[in-house]
């Protein structure tokens, strides 16, 4: 790596060895004299703009009355209250001791010793040798054109030093003025919600061991009306799978910044002497072309992972919504049958295969083939399914374990609890405590065993309860939130070595656990708990802002869905469920004969399109009406494209146009639908669209759009547009 010098700019992100067409996220790094580095801007790479005049504009401005001696519009690398940043600190924390008992070294003020980089990893240095703590902060560029900070920091001096929190934290363009991100609850995960910026800080806190359906995914801050197509925005997350916090603060002299880290619990990160912590990832993008640019540098960035899935996705057909704790294997065989008639790839045996598992009182933590269910063991079911020419998938609940289980009477010390305090229980599961080494050990050793002797190519891990009193025996009861998340990936990835040709799933009571840090282990997410199609819109819309298609599980459930009791179409159905990683969620064997042969065809026309779903570029319109959504994904030469139609209900107003925005503007297009559209329950009627075989230019699909399809309520039209 090469060494900078005091005195030189440093424009990072700007150039990298793999850079890909498209936009790039810049920041501007400024040596100082005293201190940490600066962030003197953070942005998008342009023809034109270097780190001189960068820092010559953001640095010699004049500075708001009452600064007295601070910089204006500029961030340090750590802000530290020694350097006048009056806002939320980089780190919070203080040295144990004697006389006083705690309280020492709670204010920093770091030297730089070094900055090196290396043109995609740039390296800075610090120590503040009074407190007794060195700090490395890592930048790096990543493929697709975002950055990813984090920072290490270790104690050493001979006392313990508390870490409250360790936080990256980025300046934002003083004309943001919106932020939006996300929240939710189960069956209901990754609600938008946006809110004008003003003065102080906005936080948010997840404490529930997990990522969790509320989490804010991806705070971004925009400027005034900024979308899906439009807008300068900055956007920031957390690549982490436990606690986390995410904020924006205003200072009132009009610096703006966005800041994330992992949430500590109290007391949970003490470092001994020569003890280090090193903060998740903290990925942040900007773009000049609204949402959909920030979730292109990040798709991209998806997909050039080592676990990114190399083959197509197949379709999984999931048993659980079909016959839940029944386990019959004649019942099973039939399902098998029907499914791999319909073109089903995979099939997967979810919960009640293991111990006493009859129901969801007892079993979890016992993972050996129950007698009961399975007399012969689970050897006739997945050589009827590998008969059928599909793979076979199982569910696991790794971290949970019920009080009636042979594994907890054996094991009671091995729960997160706190003392003699009785546990709190939710979903009749209690937390195993994965920070333990030898709680691992027996999972590695059960789940190892099953997977060995049979010939399983897929896993649904599963994790239906957040963790609270969360305290671990083995830390004299102080908190295991921290430990839990590490020893969680540690797990995964001790399976992942053992077990290459198994493909996994995330899934935490549905999309409780999708992030960018379990993204690289896992291929795929179970997406959310809630099948009914129509509310599946808008979390498949909004989860795909950070990840790409191919990892979101979307099934075609029941006529009647299992969760709303709303019936909807089988188009509407399956339309929803080919914009991701298709798959059946419905007990076949009780569908007629014409719904088995549409849905056969909407499979059919899956495996045929995934190809461009799986590696396009997604797009997504504001629409006038929150009732239409218009989305789809458009090939990387431009080629060809696939655009969706989606009216949730009825509109006020006129038709919504339906725009394809971003093909080539003077190539013309022919527009075809995927499964013409079809009207009526049990009688399928075709439904005309005018659009049908007619050719446009991408410039028109870009302002006037295609010809409005049928838009009654819980209707889709699905079009291909090829050159």
């Amino acid at each position: 790596m090469a060494r900078v010098s005091e005195s030189s700019a440093l424009l990072i992100g700007a150039e990298a060895a793999d850079e890909r067409a498209g936009e790039r996220t810049s920041l501007v790094l400024v040596p100082r004299a005293s201190g940490l580095p600066a962030i003197a801007w953070l942005g998008t790479s342009s023809a034109g703009l270097n780190a001189a005049d960068v820092e010559q504009v953001r640095l010699s401005g004049t500075l708001p009355p009452g600064n007295h001696g601070g910089e204006a519009h500029t961030v340090s690398l750590l802000p530290e209250v020694a350097h006048l940043w009056f806002g939320r600190p980089g780190l919070a924390g203080h040295r144990l001791g004697s006389a006083p008992a705690a309280g020492r070294d709670w204010a920093t003020a770091f030297e730089t010793e070094d900055l090196d980089t290396d043109g995609n990893r740039t390296v800075v240095r610090a120590t503040d040798r009074r407190a007794g703590l060195a700090l490395r902060t890592e930048i790096e560029t990543l493929p697709g054109g975002a950055l990813r900070l984090r920072h290490l920091l270790t104690n050493t001096a001979a006392d313990p030093y508390v870490i409250d929190h360790l936080d990256v934290m980025v300046p934002v363009d003083e004309r943001a003025t919106e932020a939006l991100d996300l929240t939710g609850r189960w069956g209901r995960e990754r609600a938008p919600q946006r809110h004008p910026i003003g003065d102080g800080l906005w936080l948010r806190d997840g404490r529930s061991g997990r990522t969790n359906f509320e989490s804010p995914t991806l705070l971004v801050a925009g400027t005034a009306g900024f979308g899906f197509n439009a807008g300068l925005v900055w956007g920031l997350h957390v690549a982490w799978s436990g606690n986390s916090s995410y904020y924006i603060e205003q200072q009132p002299h009009g610096v703006l910044t966005l800041g994330g880290g992992e949430l500590l619990l109290p007391g949970e990160l003490v470092l001994t002497e020569g003890e280090t912590y090193q903060t998740p990832w903290v990925i942040v993008v900007a773009s000049t072309a609204g949402l959909d640019g920030l979730s292109t540098q990040l798709h991209d960035y998806v997909r050039s992972l080592p676990a990114h899935p190399s083959s197509a996705r197949p379709v999984v057909g999931n048993v659980w919504e079909a016959v839940y704790f029944d386990h019959d294997l004649g019942r099973l065989k039939e399902l098998a049958d029907r499914s791999a008639e319909v073109g089903i790839e995979r099939f997967v045996l979810d919960d009640g295969w293991f111990g006493s598992r009859r129901d969801d009182t007892s079993g979890l933590g016992d993972w050996v083939v129950s007698t009961d269910a399975w007399p012969d063991g689970l050897g006739p079911i997945i050589d009827h399914v590998h008969e059928l020419g599909m793979s076979f998938g199982l569910w696991f609940e790794p971290e949970m374990v019920n009080r009636d289980s042979e594994l907890f009477r054996a094991h009671p010390d091995w729960i997160l609890s706190i003392g003699d305090r009785p546990p709190l229980e939710s979903r009749n599961q209690l937390v195993l405590d994965l920070g333990r080494k030898e709680v691992r050990a027996y999972l590695l050793d059960q789940i190892d065993a099953i997977l060995s002797a049979y010939p399983i190519e897929f896993v649904k891990w599963d994790h239906n309860r957040p963790l609270a009193d969360a305290g671990s025996g083995a830390r004299s009861d102080a908190p295991g939130a921290h430990a839990q998340a590490l020893g969680f990936y540690a797990l995964l990835d001790d399976l992942r070595a053992a077990h290459p040709d198994v493909e996994w799933e995330s899934c935490a009571s549905g999309g409780g656990r999708i992030d960018l840090g379990v993204i690289e282990r896992v291929e795929r997410f179970w997406t959310s708990d809630m099948t009914d199609a129509l509310s599946r819109q808008q979390i498949q819309l909004w989860t795909g802002l950070i990840v790409p298609p191919e990892y979101l599980g979307a099934h075609v459930s029941a006529p009647e869905n299992h969760q709303t009791g709303r019936r909807l179409s089988l188009d509407f159905r399956a339309a929803t469920a080919i914009f991701g990683s298709m798959g059946v969620e419905w007990d076949v064997t009780s569908a007629t004969a014409p719904e088995r042969a549409r849905l056969a065809e909407w499979i059919a026309a899956y495996k045929q399109h995934r190809p461009l779903l799986h590696s396009g570029r997604v797009f997504r319109v504001d629409t006038a009406e929150p009732e239409t959504y218009i989305y789809g994904v458009i090939a990387r030469d431009g080629s060809e494209a696939i655009a969706a139609y989606v009216q949730l209900d009825e509109t006020v107003h006129e038709p919504v146009p339906f725009i394809v925005p971003g093909l080539s503007a003077e190539t013309r297009y022919t527009a075809r639908q995927i499964v013409p559209a079809l009207r009526g329950a049990g009688e399928y009627t075709p439904t005309s669209w005018r659009g049908e075989g007619q050719s446009f230019t991408g410039g028109v699909l870009g302002r006037l759009g295609l010809p409005a399809p049928f838009r009654g309520p819980e209707t889709a039209t699905v079009v291909h547009l090829t050159s």
